[in-house]
């Protein structure tokens, strides 16, 4: 049945766990007003950028007070739609205030102007924001994505106009209404919609920047239509992330039960989950065993409101379509799959997009489930005998998101890790537990460009510009040929700047910068 104007208009947002009790809706914005929605921003973005640093950073610690104010509300209605358990998604909404506060004091520091005055000249770097920014987010961690874009953009002096996930757009739309109390008119808005809204926004004259999380396929089309446009992007398309077990990795239970989650986490539904794991070849069996009894103690499949589950459904039906027929592909390869976890009483697997989360042995490197990035509850185990061989393996493929190596000397690890062809490697943890606000996140190869978190994350929204008086054209400076290349002689620059903002900021950032926010 075609869908009439009224109900195209109108995008119900389904709860995973209970499809037949849908969880909300949102109106699905028409061209003419993401037009509108990048006219409006684009006309509030030159007084947000002349408001002064200290004043842009208190704006966002009164954003994270709100946020935190309103945390279990929104927990509450984060898990409803997205089908993560109620303790994840209050730590998602947890650690998306510490984002927040994080740049609120790191920003003034990281964005002052710096300048060299020596016998060279004078030579002086500013910042500049892009002016617009449109962030478009995914579904599966939506809160914190979205404030992982809007903080250091907000702190760079751009408006933000945020298209998020027609899946799981409640609590983001919640989070960004009491953002946008905190500021002037128009330097935060929100536009809903599916790909002709994200491609219409991505390919606007009026937006300054691209931010976009989520998908290769999708990455494509919204680089092609910021590309027209001349847009500059910072994009993370996912990953096909390894986790390696060197021979001398000797595996407490709370070492296993951290590596379970690192993979099966939100349903496995996370760009930088443990996707495949590597184990020496002699370690296969035993480590299997093992890895099946720390399922047993941390995986139990149910309700995301039920306060014992840790496991909840994948997004829709066509996540689950995928991943049963990656586990069925699998089994025709002669692998095995063992069932994990366990399942909550009363809960109704048939209700919702359950699938039971399952270890899967046997396969060969070409098997879709180990050369592609499932994103769900299915993890394949590999056999290996020699560490050239296992570079080589981890590295084949297109992508280059995230990787970890596990072993008791972490020298070894770190030499390990400077061979794979990812852009974050942990050194043993793997996901969340390895995260920290001051280090910078993204991929490479097919995986994206540009970082987020960190130093990094802020530069990302602003582009420097410099001004510079030539020594040899300043009193005394004997001047120079018209025409000529400033090489040699009193043009030759100190080595580094000076900053003329808060005292003690070296290049790289702030002494002292936290090394994480609340446990998620």
């Amino acid at each position: 049945m075609t869908p009439t104007p009224r109900e195209a208009a109108t995008i119900t947002v389904e709860n995973p766990a209970r499809t037949d009790r849908p969880v909300g809706s949102v109106r699905a914005h028409t061209g003419a007003e993401v037009d509108a929605a990048a006219v409006a921003a684009a006309a509030g973005a030159p007084g947000w950028a002349r408001t002064p640093e200290a004043d842009r950073a208190a704006a966002l610690l009164r954003i994270a007070a709100g946020l935190e104010a309103a945390a279990e509300d929104l927990a509450v209605l984060l898990a409803r739609e997205s089908g993560k358990p109620l303790g994840d998604c209050r730590g998602e909404v947890g650690y998306a205030c510490a984002v927040l506060r994080w740049y609120a004091e790191q920003a003034p520091a990281l964005l002052s102007r710096r300048t060299i005055d020596d016998a060279g000249g004078r030579l002086e770097r500013r910042l500049r924001p892009y002016g617009v920014v449109a962030a478009l987010t995914p579904w599966n961690a939506p809160v914190i994505l979205t404030a992982v874009k809007l903080a250091p953009a907000l702190a760079a002096g751009n408006a933000v106009v945020v298209k998020p996930s027609p899946l799981a757009p409640l609590a983001v739309s919640a989070f960004l209404a009491g953002a946008a109390r905190e500021l002037p008119p128009d330097v935060v808005r929100v536009c809903h919609g599916h790909a002709p809204t994200a491609l219409r926004l991505a390919g606007h004259p009026g937006v300054g920047k691209l931010s976009f999380t989520g998908g290769a396929v999708a990455g494509r089309a919204l680089g092609a239509a910021a590309a027209a446009a001349l847009t500059p992007t910072t994009m993370e398309l996912g990953g096909n992330d390894a986790a390696v077990l060197l021979d001398d990795a000797a595996l407490t239970e709370a070492d296993l039960d951290r590596l379970v989650l690192a993979s099966f986490a939100t349903a496995g539904q996370v760009c930088m989950a443990a996707k495949r794991l590597y184990v020496p070849q002699a370690r296969l069996e035993s480590f299997a065993e093992r890895y099946a009894a720390a399922a047993a103690r941390v995986l139990r499949l149910g309700d995301p409101l039920d306060p014992g589950t840790t496991v909840g459904p994948v997004i829709s039906a066509e996540a689950t379509d995928r991943i049963r027929a990656l586990v069925a592909d699998a089994r025709s390869r002669g692998a095995t799959a063992v069932e994990l976890g366990t399942v909550r009483p009363g809960t109704d697997l048939d209700a919702g997009h359950f699938v039971r989360p399952a270890l899967v042995l046997g396969l060969r490197e070409d098997a879709p489930l180990v050369c592609e990035e499932q994103f769900g509850p299915a993890l394949p185990v590999l056999g290996y005998a020699d560490e050239d061989d296992l570079v080589e393996r981890v590295n084949a493929g297109p992508y280059g998101l995230a990787a970890s190596v596990w072993s008791a000397d972490e020298q070894r690890a770190f030499a390990l890790a400077a061979r794979l062809d990812a852009g974050f490697r942990f050194v043993n943890t793997h996901n969340r537990t390895g995260m920290a606000l001051r280090a910078a996140f993204g991929g490479v190869k097919r995986s994206g460009h540009g970082r987020e978190y960190g130093a990094e994350g802020l530069l990302e929204y602003v582009q420097p510009v410099l001004t510079h008086a030539p020594g040899a054209f300043r009193a005394g400076g004997g001047g120079m040929a018209p025409g000529a290349y400033p090489v040699g002689g009193p043009a030759r620059a100190s080595a580094s700047y000076s900053a003329n903002g808060p005292a003690g900021a070296p290049a790289g950032g702030p002494a002292g910068a936290p090394a994480g926010g609340p446990a998620a």
